[in-house]
């Protein structure tokens, strides 16, 4: 599988899936439920690796044999896997907190610090080292997406009791959390042979477990008595399918790239999506949009001029260095 093909598919994915998820808000008259729509993502994401699967074992037999060693015969690789879902369960609810706690405007530029943060886990975790110019690429590209998402606050009669220390502390979580589960997964994915798809099935699963009880703990009563798929339309169903196709897409580029290549992807397709809205819904173009889009793009070219391998684990990186140091 070629790097930049993943990246380009993950990338026009994302992009298309931004513009589907703005069309369903926009045109539909009857909302579904955001966290239902998760967890029938995770499931979709689930049924497509484990079809993978059984076309990259070639036959029933070893497909069995894969599962049965690997999912239903391995409880410890399957709470490995787990720790990526529930991080990101503590990552949603900690972004949603610092948002109810924190001004729009602020809380778009401090949550846009999860880029180099996770910059930062993948040097302390994976003992990686990026060159300055990669670095000074990596904050471009925060504050280039910051410019691209930027919208002017709106004045508001109505008063909201804010705690901005709570708001602060909630992001720091937030932010720790993406750099940490990515790198995470990225982690387990290369240090062993086990096949993509059946880390993707291990984690999938926990996925599921995670998101329906996020889903009947955020809208319960209201799933009860209008029904898990209220609201879904053939719309609605395009949006969650391109979202699940998305999720593999981004799977498989952590595993032959990197989770900051990842982060370079998720800009551009921001980017993308953005120009698209103006076309599609008549969105206008702002001076900040457009200077957004020049850093987006320069931090792209400017983070692919190192010619060094940052894609793979460098086990004996450390101890290289102690031998020069003890010389």
């Amino acid at each position: 599988t070629s790097p930049l093909y993943c990246l380009t598919v993950m990338t026009l994915v994302a992009a298309a899936y931004t513009i589907a998820l703005r069309y369903t808000r926009t045109t539909e008259k009857e909302l579904y439920f955001s966290t239902t729509a998760v967890c029938i993502t995770e499931v979709i994401k689930l049924l497509l690796s484990v079809g993978l699967l059984a076309k990259e074992t070639g036959s029933l037999g070893r497909f069995k044999t894969s599962l049965s060693e690997n999912v239903l015969g391995s409880p410890k690789e399957l709470m490995k896997l787990s720790v990526p879902s529930l991080v990101y369960a503590v990552q949603n609810n900690m972004a949603f907190l610092a948002l109810s706690n924190l001004d729009a405007a602020v809380y778009q530029v401090t949550y846009q610090l999860k880029i180099p943060c996770t910059a930062l886990c993948t040097v302390l975790m994976l003992n990686r080292t990026l060159s300055k110019l990669q670095w000074i690429s990596v904050f471009m590209l925060c504050g280039g997406v910051t410019l691209v998402q930027w919208k002017p606050a709106q004045a508001t009669k109505v008063v909201v009791e804010q705690n901005p220390l709570l708001g602060f502390g909630a992001i720091a979580i937030a932010v720790l959390c993406s750099g940490f589960a990515g790198v995470y997964f990225e982690k387990v994915l290369k240090s062993s042979d086990t096949s993509l798809w059946v880390r993707n099935i291990q984690m999938y699963l926990s996925g599921i477990v995670v998101t329906l009880v996020g889903a009947y703990l955020s809208d319960g009563a209201e799933i009860k008595e209008k029904g898990f798929f209220y609201g879904y339309t053939y719309y609605v169903w395009f949006v969650i399918f391109l979202a699940s196709v998305g999720g593999l897409y981004t799977s498989v580029v952590v595993k032959y790239t990197d989770n900051i290549m990842k982060g370079f992807s998720a800009a551009a397709a921001i980017v993308l999506s953005t120009i698209a809205s103006v076309m599609l819904f008549g969105l206008q173009i702002t001076l900040t949009f457009a200077l957004g889009t020049l850093l987006v793009c320069v931090s792209i070219y400017l983070y692919g001029l190192p010619r060094q391998d940052t894609t793979s684990i460098h086990q004996g990186e450390t101890a290289s260095k102690e031998r020069i140091i003890g010389v």
